[in-house]
Protein backbone atom coordinates (compact mmCIF):
# COMPACT_ATOMS: atom_id res chain seq x y z
CA UNK A 1 0.00 0.00 0.00
CA UNK A 2 1.20 3.62 -0.65
CA UNK A 3 0.42 6.31 1.28
CA UNK A 4 1.63 9.88 0.90
CA UNK A 5 2.10 11.81 -2.35
CA UNK A 6 0.94 9.19 -4.65
CA UNK A 7 -2.60 8.35 -3.81
CA UNK A 8 -4.67 10.53 -5.31
CA UNK A 9 -5.95 13.27 -2.90
CA UNK A 10 -2.78 13.92 -1.02
CA UNK A 11 0.01 15.91 -2.16
CA UNK A 12 -0.06 19.32 -3.76
CA UNK A 13 -2.05 18.00 -6.96
CA UNK A 14 -5.10 16.67 -4.84
CA UNK A 15 -5.31 19.59 -2.51
CA UNK A 16 -5.22 22.44 -5.49
CA UNK A 17 -7.50 20.85 -7.67
CA UNK A 18 -9.90 20.67 -4.57
CA UNK A 19 -9.63 23.97 -3.85
CA UNK A 20 -9.56 24.89 -7.15
CA UNK A 21 -13.39 22.73 -7.77
CA UNK A 22 -15.18 24.61 -4.76
CA UNK A 23 -13.74 28.06 -6.29
CA UNK A 24 -15.18 27.60 -8.82
CA UNK A 25 -18.43 26.69 -7.43
CA UNK A 26 -18.70 29.45 -5.05
CA UNK A 27 -18.06 31.71 -8.24
CA UNK A 28 -20.77 30.14 -9.92
CA UNK A 29 -23.51 30.33 -6.96
CA UNK A 30 -22.34 33.94 -6.88
CA UNK A 31 -23.13 34.29 -10.42
CA UNK A 32 -26.42 32.62 -10.34
CA UNK A 33 -27.69 34.92 -7.69
CA UNK A 34 -26.53 37.95 -9.09
CA UNK A 35 -28.10 36.94 -12.95
CA UNK A 36 -31.31 36.35 -10.93
CA UNK A 37 -31.44 39.33 -8.57
CA UNK A 38 -30.05 41.43 -11.40
CA UNK A 39 -33.27 40.78 -13.92
CA UNK A 40 -35.95 41.97 -11.25
CA UNK A 41 -34.32 45.06 -10.77
CA UNK A 42 -33.94 45.69 -14.39
CA UNK A 43 -37.49 45.13 -15.15
CA UNK A 44 -38.88 47.70 -12.41
CA UNK A 45 -36.16 50.19 -13.84
CA UNK A 46 -37.77 49.74 -17.59
CA UNK A 47 -41.30 49.92 -16.12
CA UNK A 48 -40.30 53.18 -14.47
CA UNK A 49 -38.99 54.67 -17.65
CA UNK A 50 -41.49 53.77 -19.39
CA UNK A 51 -43.83 55.46 -16.48
CA UNK A 52 -41.98 58.88 -16.56
CA UNK A 53 -42.31 59.07 -20.25
CA UNK A 54 -45.62 58.66 -20.40
CA UNK A 55 -45.63 61.45 -17.37
CA UNK A 56 -43.41 63.97 -19.98
CA UNK A 57 -45.44 63.12 -22.86
CA UNK A 58 -48.83 63.90 -20.78
CA UNK A 59 -50.35 61.03 -20.67
CA UNK A 60 -50.84 60.39 -17.26
CA UNK A 61 -51.16 62.75 -14.79
CA UNK A 62 -48.63 63.62 -11.32
CA UNK A 63 -51.53 61.57 -9.09
CA UNK A 64 -51.65 58.58 -11.55
CA UNK A 65 -47.61 58.75 -12.45
CA UNK A 66 -47.54 58.61 -8.19
CA UNK A 67 -49.88 55.96 -8.16
CA UNK A 68 -48.73 53.27 -10.68
CA UNK A 69 -44.72 54.65 -9.39
CA UNK A 70 -45.58 53.23 -5.73
CA UNK A 71 -47.34 50.05 -7.45
CA UNK A 72 -43.96 49.12 -9.32
CA UNK A 73 -42.14 49.29 -6.16
CA UNK A 74 -39.83 52.56 -7.54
Amino acid sequence: MMYGLYNGYDGFGGGIMMIAFWALFVIFIVWVVREVSGRNGNSNSKALDILKERYVKGEINKEEFESKKKDIGA
